[in-house]
């Protein structure tokens, strides 16, 4: 190797992956609590850095909002598990049936209707979020829903729940125009909507300290 190589090398400077997470990512770490924190943060900037990451739910949501959009009762979604490659089946035998309870939940198909949202990039303190829900819906009588969809084994936490709904409504303006965020806990057919006794401003303090300590563990990992 010649020197000038070596010189080359030393002076490349190392590439700044700057902190960022999805709504998902950022509220997953808001439920964790000591060393889980930075281990869990470790594991975002090593997807990020090696541009990993993989939805699984894709074609369960899809054939969600089928069923929605065509007012089909749930044959998309009972079709589905077919067209999932083996490793997967399990989880969307396991998704299915709650995925049914939420669109029955829903009521008359034809006083419902599938409309898109946007995603929106947050500012929380330091640290960029995309705020990304997964479909709208537009009731007959005019009220509109954000919908976002919890897919783990284990229900939210409070602080999770907390966390995406007061991000969803922060820039709805962005989302969906007058509507109203929802978390739906798929396995448990559970829908969660903003708790009117939670203090937005106690909320957005609340998460610009945790995302000040987010950055300074992202920028610890690459040390």
């Amino acid at each position: 190797m010649t020197t000038s190589t070596l010189s080359t090398i030393s002076t490349n400077p190392v590439p700044v992956i700057p902190p960022y997470a999805t709504m998902l990512g950022f509220t997953r770490y808001v439920s964790r609590t000591g060393p889980a924190k930075a281990t869990f943060v470790g594991g975002l900037r090593k997807q990020r850095e090696r541009r990993s990451g993989f939805n699984p739910h894709g074609q369960l949501v899809k054939a969600l909002k089928a069923d929605i959009a065509f007012r089909t009762g749930g044959s998309y979604l009972g079709g589905v598990v077919a067209l999932v490659k083996e490793r997967w089946k399990p989880l969307y035998e396991s998704l299915r049936a709650g995925a049914r309870t939420y669109l029955a939940s829903l009521g008359d198909p034809e006083r419902i209707t599938l409309i898109q949202t946007r995603d929106a990039l947050a500012s929380v303190g330091p640290l960029a979020v995309k705020i990304n829900p997964h479909f709208g819906l537009r009731f007959e009588d005019g009220r509109r829903e954000a919908v976002r969809i919890h897919f783990d084994e284990e229900p939210p936490s409070v602080e999770l729940v907390t966390a995406m709904l007061h991000l969803m409504a922060r820039h709805m303006d962005q989302i969906l125009p007058d509507a109203e965020p929802v978390l739906v806990d798929l396995r448990r057919g559970v829908t969660h909507r903003l708790n009117p006794a939670t203090r937005p401003a106690d909320v957005e303090s609340w998460l610009a300290g945790e995302a000040a300590a987010f950055t300074a563990m992202w920028s610890a990992t690459a040390a």
